[in-house]
């Protein structure tokens, strides 16, 4: 984390570079309109150039987010990320407005419509935020709609451990956490004490375990689902890789896109038995996605590679033939004179 004047110093020595509205709840939200969903936004913002740009974009994407502006105080939060060549990340987070969040920016009547009230974890370092967290979350309950918190960050779990244990207990129906997140939250020395612990607090748990997938518990039953690329590490030599993109077909609907690049012949049905069961779990479909096979020379794989999420499939081993050796050099063979 950084402050004003910091953010302001390193965004002048940076150079060009590519901005776009983001942020934590906002990149959910605009993920499950992405799906078609319909949903609102809670969240703080000043009134500024960039609060205006991330107000204009997250209304783009159908969200409503009629959060009135901040008028005094901090600027619009910000993350300047600095990328290497080799992909490594350096993030550099201004959180701005957003902690400014207030008890009288909970709007009841905006609550009452969900069906779920979600959560980030992330304001919880500000006095001010986490009791708007406490009032919107009794609004929930007190009127039926579902609470989804997602723990966001193990060091703020650490920081607020009483605190998070408190709101998941008496409010939360849905958490969202990682493995080292869910951990700390309950002092697990290991993974296989997580299950049991989780399972008595009766609600349902996402959480994430990296290359190893994920898994959700419930009161009485878990479901572990395969990571995506894990699953696509097991097609060896059935493609060369894959692109994963948003889509929207021509009624509107949206959805995602999982594209092959180079298959083997005969290999499609394979591929895409792969990607499907990457996405069910015990039966039960867990997310719709289109499969598709293109050439490497089609115009559409030049597109995909400029806006989707790239896997590479893993090759088999080049097959090396025997060196071929002069007659009468190998010793066990010695060569017969006549």
């Amino acid at each position: 984390l950084i402050g004003c004047l910091r953010a302001v110093e390193l965004y002048s020595e940076m150079g060009q570079g590519t901005e776009v509205s983001g942020g934590s709840a906002a990149n959910t939200m605009a993920g499950f309109a992405s799906f078609g969903g319909k949903g609102g936004f809670i969240g703080k913002v000043a009134d500024d150039q960039l609060g205006e740009i991330f107000r204009h974009d997250m209304k783009a994407t159908g969200i409503e987010f009629d959060t009135p502006p901040l008028i005094v105080g901090e600027p619009t939060g910000r993350c300047l990320i600095l990328v290497s060549d080799d992909g490594a990340r350096t993030m550099n987070t201004f959180l701005g407005a957003a902690v400014e969040l207030t008890h009288d920016d909970i709007d009841e009547d905006f609550i009452k419509r969900a069906q779920v009230l979600y959560l980030e974890g992330y304001l919880f370092d500000r006095d001010q935020a986490k009791s708007s967290f406490r009032k919107a979350a009794q609004i929930a309950k007190d009127n039926g709609v579902k609470v989804a918190l997602t723990l966001s960050d193990p060091f703020c779990v650490e920081r607020h451990k009483a605190d998070f244990i408190d709101l998941v207990d008496n409010h939360v129906d849905i958490l969202f956490a990682n493995e080292q997140e869910i951990m700390s939250l309950y002092d697990a020395f290991e993974w296989s004490q997580v299950p049991a612990i989780v399972q008595q607090k009766n609600l349902t748990a996402a959480l994430t375990r990296g290359e190893k997938g994920s898994v959700i518990i419930t009161d009485h039953e878990n479901y572990d689902i395969a990571a995506l690329d894990t699953k696509l590490a097991t097609a060896t030599g059935l493609a060369q890789l894959a692109y994963l993109v948003g889509s929207t077909d021509r009624a509107g609907t949206r959805g995602h896109l999982l594209a092959f690049v180079g298959a083997a012949p005969g290999a499609e049905p394979a591929l895409a038995r792969a990607a499907s069961e990457a996405l069910v779990f015990s039966g039960i479909e867990a997310g719709a996605m289109d499969v598709a096979f293109f050439d490497a020379s089609d115009p559409v794989t030049a597109r995909l590679a400029r806006v989707g999420l790239r896997f590479d499939l893993p090759q088999p081993a080049p097959v090396r033939a025997p060196d071929a050796q002069a007659p009468g050099s190998d010793p066990a063979r010695p060569p017969r004179l006549r």
